[in-house]
């Protein structure tokens, strides 16, 4: 299995791992070398490269040893009657919870991460029983196969990634749901949506914000995260003339629905 190590001085030990979180990784560990820390994380093996202003290297270790978090992972409550459950966890849930069972796989995206709760909590009030859902970066599949199970119409989920593609079909599996997802561009998508969700990195959702408006139909609304909280009125700007109607925030990350 493949790690992407991350070298920093310990004053830029927060700031690298946010970096680490927002391209969705599930598990980072710090190591302290003589120079500073080494932040260790598992990536998908469709990436090459990534863009950071540290030293970075790609390490080939041994899978079981690489997979060690998965002994400490637990059910993430994202509300009180709301858990996404690791899928080898086991989870006694209580009564009328709806739980979303991943398996992230070689894919970015637990559903621990602070932009997937905020953007899962998000999703959750617009949901209706006809609201058809694009999920733009879907990684595991975890928001996608969510407002499912919360009762939305249809999911289309799409990612970059060519991992995304059989891992959210299997969950989706799992969970008893069908989501239609591909690695298909945002640019090639056709159709509208009442519910779009784009959990990803603030340069792309500037770069996708016209696509962004037009797949969004009449009235509909848009969730938008990978955020941080007070640096993203950029993001926003770009996305003019949608409004923003709310704003959620965690751990300094935010979720801003548009409509």
């Amino acid at each position: 299995m493949r790690q992407l190590v991350v070298s920093v001085a310990n004053h830029d030990v927060e700031l690298a791992s946010d970096e680490l979180w927002r391209l969705g990784v599930v598990a980072i560990e710090e190591r302290q070398v003589p120079d500073g820390v080494e932040l260790w994380t598992s990536v998908g093996d469709e990436f090459d490269s990534v863009e950071m202003p540290w030293a970075w290297r790609f390490v080939e270790v041994d899978a079981a040893v690489a997979d060690t978090w998965r002994q400490f992972a637990k059910p993430i409550m994202v509300e009180a009657d709301l858990v996404v459950q690791p899928a080898w966890v086991s989870y006694d849930a209580p009564h009328e919870s709806t739980v979303v069972v991943i398996e992230p796989g070689s894919t970015f995206g637990m559903g621990d991460h602070p932009t997937t709760r905020l953007t899962l909590v998000a999703a959750r009030r617009w949901v209706q029983p006809s609201t058809r859902v694009l999920d733009v970066g879907c990684g595991s599949g975890v928001l996608a196969i969510g407002v499912m199970l919360l009762g939305a119409a249809s999911a289309v989920g799409i990612d970059i990634a060519p991992a995304a593609v059989p891992v959210t079909l299997s969950n989706a599996q799992t969970n008893g749901v069908l989501v239609d997802v591909s690695t298909t561009p945002l640019e090639e998508v056709v159709g509208e949506f009442d519910l779009v969700l784009a959990n990803i990195l603030a340069p792309a959702l500037v770069e996708l914000a016209p696509h962004l408006r037009r797949v969004l139909a009449p009235g509909g609304t848009l969730v938008v995260s990978g955020i941080l909280d007070g640096a993203h009125d950029h993001v926003l700007a770009a996305l003019q003339p949608l409004e923003v109607a709310q704003t959620d925030t965690l751990d300094g990350w935010a979720a801003v629905t548009l409509r």
